[in-house]
């Protein structure tokens, strides 16, 4: 029965908080955040990850507003619509390598499912590479769900442990009050700042916290999840949540052209690279860690928001997995993606394989049959 407590989490509801975050994102690029980057749960991860000296990497170091809001507003959508639940122990150190390698193949791209759609929306065509590399990676998380992959479920937890994460981002966002950027410093009593770069291009924090309490609050009523916009058309047929992504893009590219911001092409696009090759894989290698860990990363983090130990786990993974990235030289730049780099997008993706085969319920059983239902008879028909 329809009530405004369901209101978001129907088909409309879905794809109004899609093209509610595509308008908010390009605003927020109007208001002084980076070109094309809006929102992006990877690069802001990234300059948070930087900001408490995870990584030295000058240019992205900035403790985003959006982030600590959007965990922040999931928790409070939560509390209101009574669902807060403290659960976890459904795999956390599973979770926390997921988290590690998906920032890997993020930062090869330089962004999250959510900015490659952004991306394309501002006029950058690399993004339909890293877009069809999101889908195969996403493909390969169905292959494995259709053989068995399964976690175990979530159990209950202390209500105490449901808090941590929401009473760290508050903590973070106390720092971030009471401890500024000083102008012409890099860094203030606790936090390092980004002097240059995408780092120092932000809107103000005020805007910046709104939209992304909004967002959060969107994102954890509808259930909003670019993952699941993909792996619903492969398992179930089911396109609400792609229509939803299309639907954030659509709205991007309208405030983009409206705004002067809409700017086509492959060269010189702001905070991207044009190495085909390395975006697709980038993004496959995000897509596959997204789907083996069961969302995207707004979607994650606004379960961890709703008190799902396990997905702030996740969280703590891409913070530890970008300062890795940036301080071993993983992290793709302007100029493109160096050897290291490469290096670790295909170690990656071979390390998250042999996760999703040994997660089967029965391996060997279960992805032979499943291969041989799915090409077994093609293959026959074509020696016929």
């Amino acid at each position: 029965m329809f009530s405004f407590r369901n209101l978001l989490g129907t088909k409309v509801g879905i794809i109004g908080t899609a093209a509610f975050i595509g308008g908010a994102a390009a605003l927020l690029q109007k208001w002084g955040n980076p070109g094309n980057m809006g929102i992006c749960m990877a690069c802001f991860t990234r300059d948070i990850s930087g900001a408490i000296g995870l990584h030295r990497e000058g240019l992205c170091q900035y403790l985003r507003p959006e982030i600590l809001g959007f965990v922040l507003g999931a928790t409070l959508a939560a509390w209101v619509f009574r669902e807060f639940r403290a659960r976890g122990g459904a795999a956390p150190l599973l979770k926390f390598v997921l988290g590690f390698l998906a920032m890997i193949g993020a930062l090869a791209f330089l962004g999250c499912p959510w900015r490659a759609f952004l991306r394309l929306a501002g006029g950058d065509g690399n993004a339909v590479v890293g877009i069809l590399g999101l889908a195969a990676g996403i493909w390969i998380g169905a292959l494995f769900f259709k053989g068995g992959y399964r976690l175990r479920p979530a159990s209950p937890t202390s209500l105490w442990e449901a808090w941590l994460a929401p009473i760290i981002i508050l903590a973070f966002l106390a720092v971030r009050l009471f401890d500024p950027p000083i102008p012409g410093q890099k860094a203030s009593a606790l936090l390092f700042y980004s002097a240059a770069g995408p780092g120092a291009a932000h809107a103000p924090l005020v805007i910046s916290l709104a939209a992304g309490l909004a967002m959060g609050f969107a994102v954890q009523r509808s259930r909003f999840c670019s993952l699941a916009a993909f792996r619903d058309l492969f398992l179930f047929r089911y396109a609400t949540q792609f229509l939803a992504v299309v639907a954030l893009a659509t709205t991007a590219f309208a405030t983009n052209l409206m705004l002067g911001q809409f700017h086509p092409g492959f060269a010189h696009q702001p905070v991207a690279h044009s190495m085909g090759l390395w975006n697709f894989l980038g993004m496959a290698v995000a897509g596959l860690a997204f789907a083996l860990a069961g969302g995207c990363p707004a979607r994650l983090l606004a379960l961890a928001g709703e008190g799902d130990g396990d997905a702030a786990t996740f969280f703590l993974g891409m913070l530890v997995g970008a300062g890795a990235s940036h301080d071993l030289g993983w992290a793709a730049s302007s100029q493109g993606i160096g050897p290291a780099g490469k290096a670790a997008v295909v170690t990656a993706m071979i390390i998250l394989l042999a996760i999703g085969f040994a997660m089967l319920e029965k391996p060997f059983k279960n992805l032979s049959n499943f291969l041989m239902s799915r090409f077994g008879n093609r293959l026959s028909a074509g020696n016929n």
